[in-house]
């Protein structure tokens, strides 16, 4: 969509408390002084430079993005492409790993917070990816306040005090190594406009965090050596194609080594397991590999086959990798990896610490380790965390069976997987549908866009640490079952999901959370906006492609500036 000419953009006054900025370019985010050394004219310019090279790229992969959506509307199926089969068959390998990450055996995700910060980078992980995308809520402070955290993380500079507790957080000698994913290609930034329109909001992350970093990467890690990224929701390997062009740009223009910036991408997109070798040729200078985004994944299943009543998948806690379709897209991701010469990282593990149950505990860092035990033999090199306090016991487990090697690009091989067919990645997984599956997701949706709505990505929620990945399948599965009136198994059998019992499910979970969170902090919070916001998603008549596009409208809606709804 072409903002600039939808919308009228009213002009901003200056004044002394404005941030200096370039020709072409408007800040409507709320100024601070400490904002501005981040915000420096030459950030913006070098940001500008990027969106207006790489602008119609984007648009364009958009535009594609909705025909293939169309397709797949009209009862289409992903596939491998035929016209890219030399890509797939050819012998060609990526560039080799640096030496700073050759071991990812464990990684610690979460948003660019302060606190947060300096707790994962002390984690004992190998890696901590700082997060603007879907564990972080795109309001002004939250992605500008974590450009300067970042900024001091990286200099080594920062510390958090922490006034209740009368404790000062400082980095440890030994920290986890640094990677930043941005936003994904279809996210906007409202609060800053080039040409009038809003900028693209991973160009901006991207832009702001290279500019004012990559000298000190430099220094500290040697040449070629980052900055790293983890690069999210791509659907074909021309999205990949574009971050190429944007890496070797801003190489180019820092005047550093080509392939210096490295990245992971995120398979998390149905079409996108299609497009691996693909992906990886596009960015075979710059790739330290994929990972398997298990939950995006999952959502992506969900909306890519919204038109597809025979496609219903059963309730979320039953689709687990164990799930033939989820086994087949993690077998030939590892197999694509080590074939071409990097690392192929696992999923999530969501769970947080039960403080108040130690047996509950005991149970669910079991599962973990099962879960993991299950990654590290079937040759992931790595693997995610949600908590500093799962880094011990997944260490162990990787530890007791990768030993000394770094990782198992080169010690494990499974051509078996080579023979992974279409068939094997579309499969229908089995479970049931059920009335406390239905509950689920609208309590977790409603509480966890509550939260996003007032600042926090990051959500633990009945002891899952949830972030809009959770809450996409619970907004699209939610949307799915009422647009075909699914039948329920279990407690509800026999019963189909109707905009009445709908009504009522949403009525009575609001009912539950009010009890859960108290009535004070009930009233104080954005239920009521959530639980709006929610239920209109999910009895739309189109499916909308991302929840946050819509909530993010009530983040920028009310700025004094005048920011454009999206």
């Amino acid at each position: 969509m072409d903002l600039g000419s939808t919308y009228h953009f009213p002009a901003v006054r200056r004044s002394s408390d404005s941030y200096e900025v370039p020709e072409g370019v408007d800040v409507r985010g709320r100024y601070d002084e400490e904002y501005a050394k981040i915000l420096t004219k030459d950030a913006l310019q070098f940001v500008a430079e990027l969106q207006r090279e790489f602008r119609n790229h984007i648009k364009y992969a958009m535009q594609c993005r909705k025909e293939a959506k169309a397709k797949y509307n009209s009862g289409a199926l992903p596939w491998f492409d035929p016209t890219t089969r030399k890509i797939r068959e050819g012998n060609w390998v990526c560039s080799a790993p640096p030496p700073a990450v050759a071991d990812r055996r464990v990684e610690i995700t979460g948003p660019v917070e302060r606190k947060m910060i300096i707790n994962a980078l002390n984690s004992g992980a190998k890696v901590f990816m700082a997060d603007f995308e879907d564990a972080l809520s795109p309001s002004w402070e939250n992605l500008i306040k974590g450009q300067v955290n970042l900024r001091e993380a990286v200099n080594g500079t920062i510390s958090f005090h922490d006034k209740t507790r009368n404790k000062i957080y400082k980095l440890n000698d030994q920290t986890a190594k640094l990677f930043v994913r941005p936003r994904g290609w279809h996210l906007p930034e409202a609060h800053i406009l080039i040409d009038g329109e809003p900028a693209t909001g991973c160009l901006v992350d991207f832009g702001l965090y290279f500019h004012h970093n990559f000298a000190k990467f430099r220094q500290t890690h040697g040449d070629g050596f980052g900055p790293f990224f983890y690069l999210p929701k791509m659907e074909h390997s021309m999205e990949a194609k574009i971050w190429k062009n944007v890496f070797e740009k801003a190489e180019k223009m820092a005047g550093i080594e080509r392939g210096s910036i490295r990245a992971t991408v995120l398979i998390e997109t149905l079409p996108a397991v299609f497009q691996m070798n693909e992906i990886l040729y596009e960015l075979r200078d710059h790739s330290i590999g994929l990972n398997c985004g298990r939950w995006d994944y999952i959502f992506s299943y969900i909306k890519t086959f919204q038109s597809h009543p025979d496609r219903l998948l059963p309730d979320r806690v039953q689709v687990g990798m164990t799930q033939h379709f989820m086994r087949s897209y993690s077998d030939l991701l590892i197999y694509t990896c080590h074939r071409r010469g990097v690392h192929a990282m696992g999923g999530m593990a969501a769970q947080i610490p039960i403080r108040d149950d130690a047996e509950a505990n005991k149970a669910a860092l079991e599962l973990v380790k099962l879960d993991k035990l299950r990654e590290v033999n079937a040759g992931h090199d790595g693997t995610w965390a949600a908590h500093p306090g799962l880094i011990p016991p997944i260490l162990e487990v990787f530890n007791a069976n990768m030993g000394d090697a770094p990782n198992q690009i080169r010690s494990i091989t499974r051509p078996e997987a080579s023979t992974i067919s279409e068939d094997d990645l579309l499969q229908l997984p089995r479970g049931v549908r059920t009335m406390e599956g239905l509950r689920l997701n609208t309590r977790v949706g409603i509480q966890y866009l509550a939260a996003w709505l007032t600042g926090s990505g990051a959500v633990p929620l009945y002891n899952l640490m949830e972030d809009a990945a959770t809450a996409e399948i619970s907004r699209t599965q939610n949307w799915q079952w009422l647009k075909y009136q699914a039948e329920l198994d279990g407690d509800g059998f026999g019963i189909r999901v109707n905009p009445e019992l709908f009504a009522r499910v949403v009525e009575e979970e609001m009912e539950r959370i009010q009890k859960e969170v108290g009535n004070e902090r009930f009233k104080k919070g954005m239920y009521k906006e959530a639980c709006k916001i929610f239920t209109n998603q999910c009895t739309a008549t189109e499916l909308d492609d991302f929840l946050t596009l819509d909530a993010y409208n009530h983040i920028v809606i009310h700025h004094p500036k005048g920011l454009p709804r999206l």
